[in-house]
């Protein structure tokens, strides 16, 4: 799941509990819904939004610049996962996720203080991380180029075959 996805997820949660909001004011005798079965939720995303509750420094809610973590950030946190309430696997799953995205890889430039947990200073990204970090940003928006002009040539490719001439007459 993208950051886009995130994002529009959080959007529609955030205007539901506004439209919750609304509703309770105008209504108060109405009978609160029955409780249905939460919605499945992607386990990293939920580690995302369990990891930026907890450490907020380390993992800050958009529209804040994300920051370089940490070398070994997963070991540390893997010892808090009793109080995150999440697996070892969602850990792993968050972080790789939010350490891909071009926010983090903007976030990585030389010298730049990487954070523990709490957001303390513990290091700096390199100039060969800042430029790994360079290559992965254009590598992702090159690819995201390439995704998009796909769809536009399967649309032309049925028009070049005879059938679809035919079809089309």
């Amino acid at each position: 799941m993208g950051f886009e996805q995130l994002a529009e997820l959080r959007d529609r949660l955030r205007a539901e509990k506004e439209q919750v909001k609304t509703d309770s004011t105008k209504q108060r005798k109405r009978k609160s819904p029955p409780q249905t079965k939460p919605r499945e939720q992607d386990p990293a995303v939920e580690a995302i939004w369990r990891l930026q509750k907890h450490f907020p420094l380390a993992f800050p809610v958009n529209p804040a610049p994300k920051v370089p973590l940490k070398e070994g950030i997963l070991k540390d946190a893997e010892q808090h996962l009793e109080l995150l309430g999440i697996t070892s696997e969602q850990l792993k799953q968050g972080i790789a996720i939010w350490c891909k995205g071009s926010r983090y890889w903007s976030s990585m430039t030389e010298n730049a203080p990487r954070l523990d947990l709490s957001g303390q200073a513990v290091g700096v990204v390199t100039a060969a991380q800042a430029l790994h970090a360079k290559q992965q940003a254009r590598r992702q928006r090159g690819e995201a180029r390439r995704a998009q002009s796909k769809p536009k040539e399967r649309v032309q490719a049925p028009a070049v075959d005879g059938a679809a001439e035919q079809t089309a007459d």
